[in-house]
């Protein structure tokens, strides 16, 4: 860690004298791959703003009718369809928490761990290595329902018959987001250079070693943000829950492995939206409000790790 510091300010200037050498050599370009540089750039900054103005209205609406239903009452009653002023999201918010928990117990291990098999031990030219990489790849492509109707068919029903509880809408989101977590974990140890496998393993270290303190710990910031990326995806997710078991109005405060059914932010969000009174419109653009907040949270805490660990390595 100690040589991973006083090397950081030899890398930020070898990253500046490359930059500057770009920059000179896109200068002496020729003035027709000038302009159509610029114009892609253009573009490309276009589509963001689009993008960025999509979303500013959104949370405009969003805020224009949910603001008279921000209160504490959205965290701590339960919901209701008789008495809309009372109503809130607390059943559905322990539950969005304990899925999230059981994804990331999930995830985690699993998805590091095969990371670090494709990435450190498996050998590509082996058949059974390079079918698993091509399933992974398509598997991040996979659409969210088509996970729910595998989880019915086999973690609901079939051969792990859990039923229709919380632990197996857990199950069933880590399968969603495990190919991206694999991949993002893939990619930051990948990004660890070479020097430090070979130099920890010159010194006598084992592979094992080499990866547990030299190659974790650098890959920490790309293994976080991707974590941290998929599990907000996990927890805006409704399709999947509603095919296995998350009903859509729930007065109790949920467990993992209650047989009575359980709820979540967006099912909850999706079942005032529609209703047609005023009261429970509201109720669901405030509902959208708590899971931006959660959401963008989540985001800069990545943000952060990432830029942390990065300054120490």
């Amino acid at each position: 860690m100690e040589a991973g510091r006083a090397t950081a300010p030899r890398n930020r200037l070898a990253v500046a004298g490359a930059r500057s050498t770009t920059e000179a050599m896109l200068r002496n370009q020729p003035r027709g791959d000038v302009i159509r540089n610029a114009v892609f750039a253009g573009l490309l900054l276009l589509a963001v703003a689009i993008a960025l103005a999509g979303l500013l209205a959104l949370v405009i609406q969003a805020f224009a009718k949910g603001s008279s239903a921000l209160s504490l009452n959205l965290i701590t009653n339960p919901p209701s369809t008789a008495f809309p002023e009372k109503a809130g999201y607390r059943p559905a918010i322990i539950g969005s928490l304990q899925l999230i928990a059981g994804v990331m117990l999930f995830v985690v291990p699993v998805g590091i761990g095969a990371a670090l098999y494709l990435e450190e031990y498996a050998d590509s030219s082996r058949w059974w290595n390079r079918l698993i990489e091509v399933n992974i790849q398509n598997l991040a492509a996979v659409p969210s329902i088509i996970y729910g109707i595998l989880g019915l068919a086999f973690i609901v029903r079939g051969p792990l018959d859990l039923g229709f509880i919380l632990a197996a809408g857990s199950l069933t989101l880590a399968l969603l987001v495990l190919p991206m977590v694999i991949i993002a974990s893939r990619e930051a140890l990948r990004a660890v250079p070479d020097s430090i496998r070979q130099g920890s393993l010159a010194l006598g270290a084992t592979q094992w070693q080499t990866i547990r303190t030299q190659v974790l710990p650098a890959s920490i910031p790309g293994i976080a943000t991707g974590v941290i990326l998929a599990v907000s995806r996990a927890l805006g997710e409704t399709a999947p829950l509603l095919l296995v078991g998350a009903t859509v109005f729930v007065t109790f405060d949920p467990t993992p492995f209650g047989t009575d059914g359980y709820s979540a932010m967006p099912v909850q969000i999706f079942n005032y939206a529609l209703r047609p009174q005023e009261e429970f419109q509201a109720l669901a653009a405030a509902g959208i409000l708590v899971m931006l907040v959660v959401l963008l949270a989540m985001n800069s805490f990545a943000i952060w790790l990432r830029n942390r660990y990065e300054q120490r390595w």
